[in-house]
């Protein structure tokens, strides 16, 4: 829906809620026309059923309103005497419409001294849960979500199986778009695995002022700009599918390449302007490289348990997951390992008698690789060489012709057209480039966009697979891991003890602050014990 759309449909809502409550709002001693001018007729309402004035602010944040709507129909209801549970349910299932039954059917009396209070256990507990969700919805909307690493394209720097929280506000919280979902669920409902939303009615993309803008080699949580999968876990891919931009799936890479860059792989190494980027301390690039060995390199026991055999000191950063597969040379009957190791483990291992030859795999430059963006033969790219390329940046315009439109052309159909809401569409005449159905030289660019790309560099499907990331699909910036679990254990082990409560951020080892957090916690329950004894006391 267009920002016109909406505004008509906005004003339709006001004169619906005109119609169906504007003798409920003259039997609370107020003016029948205040129940039809908008905003204002909320706060009045607000004040009919005895709730604070700030509840209209939730009536209009999205997913929180699908909460606020059925509970303000509830209480308008028993406002004026209608509480029993017949009434409830024919609130509840008519989505409202039962007000306008008793708005002009039943004698309206107001209840102007009504308890609050609800009258059983389960009322209750009902309020408090609906509170709950509704204060979670906008914790998880605009200030910080939980995030999982789903995959190994950050490995070392970040592992799969660590749990984040993820800031919204550093970048600027981004309003849901997508207007009718389930509150603190993403794409899909757990256990049942559907669809938790409705793709129709979209709101127009809006994002609150951030306090700093994506800066290059921050971790960027985002959301696959491509058409995403149902399910991106490792093992689990399955089905294409076409989502809303909020409801897309969730990525997290390292922003290599910002607005205004011009940005070239060498070798697997990025180059920004000429020269080469010099990651955070924390990073760790790691490569693909084959490794022959006179033994494996990782056994398994009775258990199925798999582990590192007996190695020196070197394999502290060398672990199972780096490991993709092995096999039997059968000619030398020596293990060949394939690995995803930095280059710094692979001078070490050369050192380790067992390991007979450490090679580093990687394209040569100049073969072309058709999956690689922008797909086009005439530039010769793969993964490790690759570009130079430009990221666009808000209002710079660049020129367009049969040679640069692969790279643009998704932005200017995709995400400068049909996901905000306009129709574009490019062909080619000749040599002309044609912009419906009009020639186009040149193109300035709405949005800025970012490139975003996977420590592990052979083992990441990132930008050079897809190309850029427009900055409404950034969702935010993850800031600690508060868990993390390794997979390949069990019990307890399975607990990765040392990266808890560590920050992604900062340079130097991550320091736990897991005993502070637990000190903390206790101390707030001591705290609170003795208050309520105290209190208890004085009753």
């Amino acid at each position: 829906m267009t920002i016109t759309a909406w505004i008509i449909f906005f004003f339709i809502i006001q004169v619906i809620h005109f119609a169906g409550t504007w003798k409920m709002y003259v039997a609370a001693d107020r003016k029948a026309w205040e129940a039809l001018v908008p905003v204002y007729n909320a706060i009045v309402l607000m004040k009919i059923i005895k709730r604070p004035v700030w509840w209209v602010i939730l009536l209009f944040v999205p997913i929180v309103n699908l909460i606020m709507f059925p509970v303000t129909w509830v209480e308008t209801a028993r406002s004026f005497g209608f509480n029993k549970k017949k009434d409830t349910w024919l609130v509840l299932f008519t989505l409202g419409g039962y007000l306008f039954y008793l708005n002009y059917t039943q004698k309206l009396i107001h209840q102007k001294e009504r308890s609050l209070t609800p009258k059983s256990s389960a009322g209750e507990w009902v309020s408090s849960i609906l509170f709950a969700i509704v204060a979670a919805t906008i914790v998880h909307t605009y200030f910080m979500q939980p995030f999982t690493i789903p995959s190994s394209s950050l490995e070392k720097t970040l592992l799969v199986g660590d749990y984040l929280f993820v800031s919204k506000f550093h970048y600027g919280a981004r309003a849901p778009m997508t207007t009718v979902a389930l509150p603190m669920v993403h794409d899909t409902i757990p256990v049942l695995h559907t669809k938790s939303y409705l793709s129709k009615p979209q709101l127009p993309y809006f994002r609150l002022p951030g306090f700093q803008k994506v800066k290059r080699n921050d971790i960027v949580v985002f959301n696959w700009p491509v058409d995403t999968l149902i399910d991106i876990r490792p093992g689990h891919m399955r089905g294409s599918v076409q989502k809303p931009i909020d409801k897309k799936s969730n990525y997290v890479k390292r922003c290599v390449g910002i607005p205004g860059d011009s940005l070239e792989v060498r070798n697997g190494y990025v180059y920004i302007n000429g020269e080469k980027n010099e990651l955070p301390d924390r990073a760790r690039l790691q490569f693909v490289y084959e490794l022959v060995s006179k033994r494996p390199l990782i056994m398994v026991d009775r258990n199925g348990m798999v582990s590192n055999v007996a190695t020196p000191a070197i394999y502290d950063r060398f672990k199972i997951s780096d490991i993709g597969f092995s096999r039997v040379d059968q000619a030398t009957k020596n293990v060949v390992h394939i690995a995803h190791i930095s280059e710094e483990v692979a001078e070490q291992l050369k050192n380790y008698p067992d390991i007979v030859s450490v090679t580093k795999l990687k394209n040569e430059k100049g073969v072309y690789d058709n999956g690689v963006f922008p797909y086009s033969e005439s530039h010769s790219w793969n993964t490790d060489y690759f570009g130079p390329i430009y990221i666009p940046e808000a209002g710079t315009t660049v020129a367009i012709t049969p040679e640069s439109i692969p790279f643009y052309k998704r932005i200017i159909e995709v995400y400068e057209g049909s996901e905000l809401g306009i129709e574009n569409k490019i062909t080619q005449s000749g040599t002309q480039v044609l912009l419906n159905g009009q020639p186009i030289n040149e193109y300035t660019f709405k949005m800025d966009y970012y490139w975003l790309m996977g420590d592990n560099r052979d083992n990441s499907q990132d930008a050079r697979s897809w190309g850029y990331v427009p900055y409404n699909h950034v969702v935010g910036k993850p800031v600690f891991i508060w868990l993390s679990l390794d997979a390949n254990k069990k019990g307890f082990d399975k607990i990765r003890w040392e990266r808890m409560f560590t920050t992604v951020g900062g340079s130097g080892e991550p320091v736990s602050y897991l005993k502070w957090f637990l000190l903390f916690l206790a101390g707030y329950f001591i705290f609170d014990f003795f208050r309520k004894k105290k209190a208890k006391a004085k009753s």
